[in-house]
């Protein structure tokens, strides 16, 4: 059995942007940087044969490449945060793209999850026992009008996912081009 995800990689500079807010909010438990992603689907534990399916599927999907922004912070969890994230700015093409994956993963034989889509990267975790309170509250006002410069996703990829206390150890398993389209960013 694995344990695997659907997700966009982040630029180098992104992440590093990222990183620098993570501080000011005791109890938060920082993701390390490494570990940033824009999850597209969840799939959770497979067997062998069911991950080349999945992979067969992924490999034929076909879209195009885009641009995406990261813009201001959110949680999830409101009174009782769970997650703390950079959010996505509204796009049609992650969208698409969410949609053609959970065809995909659905083709293969996999039960699919509900859930309203967010795209976000997550930057920490809270796991209940920790009270946030007022410093979240000042996280959320001081990086609320957070806006990244718009990066070019040219393809998706497949992680594998190992959890242990310490943080999860996230593999890459696979990459799937997306078409190249010159559009340009604006």
């Amino acid at each position: 059995m694995v344990r695997l995800f659907v997700a966009l990689e982040i630029p180098d500079e992104l992440r590093a942007e990222l990183a620098a807010l993570q501080s000011g909010v005791p109890g938060a438990r920082w993701v390390d940087p490494d570990n940033f992603h824009i999850t597209l689907r969840f799939i959770g534990e497979i067997d062998g044969a069911q991950a080349r399916d999945l992979d067969e599927m992924l490999l034929g999907i076909r879209a195009p490449s885009f641009p995406v922004q990261i813009a201001g912070v959110g949680n999830f969890g409101d009174a009782k945060p769970r997650v703390l994230y950079a959010a996505v700015a509204p796009n049609p093409a992650l969208e698409h793209l969410k949609k053609k994956v959970d065809s995909a993963v659905a083709r293969a034989g996999i039960a699919l999850e509900g859930g309203k889509f967010r795209p976000h990267v997550t930057l920490a975790r809270f796991s209940g026992r920790e009270m946030a309170g007022h410093h979240l509250a000042q996280f959320m006002a001081s990086h609320g009008l957070l806006r990244s410069e718009p990066f070019f996703v040219r393809q998706f990829s497949l992680f594998s996912s190992l959890t242990r206390p310490e943080g999860s150890i996230y593999t890459l398993e696979a990459d799937y081009p997306l078409t190249f389209t010159s559009r340009a960013l604006g």
